[in-house]
């Protein structure tokens, strides 16, 4: 593994570390249906700090294929590592969990004018779920190492999406006053505001199909 990538993966380090936010992630997803109007996978596009961004991009050189190589390189060792983390992402159908994915597929990383870092990779669920139930969608890091937070403009989409089909999204609640502190009294350290504190700060993405 390059310098280059083993900077960059940092995902390993979320999914052992408690920390307050040290990472912050715009997310865009897709909700895909297959042909049979089951919900088949999740489209993820994660867009990160300038911070983590030079972090992850620190020993670039010039060479167009040499980067292109280093970027799909460190993509896999990323989705890999979010595979033990479930990819950060947590589906309820009907009200049960959904856990069980596959290996992520389509997987890239890709940089902006100022070397703003984007991986985009798509999660296949193993058993894709029928529609007529209401699917959850949430992405976000239970322990908060990483701040997640859906882009403003079309966070969530679905694409194949059967006749019927809405999609809106919940904002979380405000923090309470106990958890404010708990956040604040973590700031600067190792320490987690709570191993399911993530939760109290994530958005809801409610897909529902008649």
């Amino acid at each position: 593994m390059t310098g280059f990538v083993a900077a960059g993966a940092i995902f390993g380090l979320a999914s052992h570390a408690s920390a307050h936010p040290h990472v912050f992630v715009v997310v865009k997803s897709v909700v895909v249906f297959g042909q049979d109007g089951k919900i088949a996978a999740i489209r993820h596009s994660w867009t990160f700090d300038d911070m983590y961004s030079a972090f992850a991009t620190q020993g670039l050189g010039p060479d167009p294929a040499k980067l292109a190589s280093d970027l799909q390189q460190l993509a896999k060792v990323n989705v890999e590592q979010l595979e033990e983390a479930s990819f950060f992402t947590f589906l309820r159908v009907g009200g049960k969990k959904q856990s069980d994915f596959s290996p992520a597929t389509d997987y890239s990383i890709t940089l902006d004018k100022d070397k703003i870092v984007t991986l985009s990779f798509t999660v296949p669920l193993k058993h894709p779920t029928i529609t007529g139930r209401a699917l959850i969608l949430q992405v976000t890091d239970p322990t908060y190492f990483v701040a997640f937070d859906f882009d403003k403009d079309r966070a969530v989409t679905m694409e194949n999406a059967p006749a019927g089909c809405s999609l809106n999204i919940n904002q979380p609640q405000g923090l309470s006053a106990a958890d404010q502190k708990r956040l604040e009294d973590v700031a600067g350290t190792n320490d987690s505001p709570g191993q399911d504190f993530g939760f109290k700060l994530a958005s809801r993405a409610i897909v529902a199909c008649p």
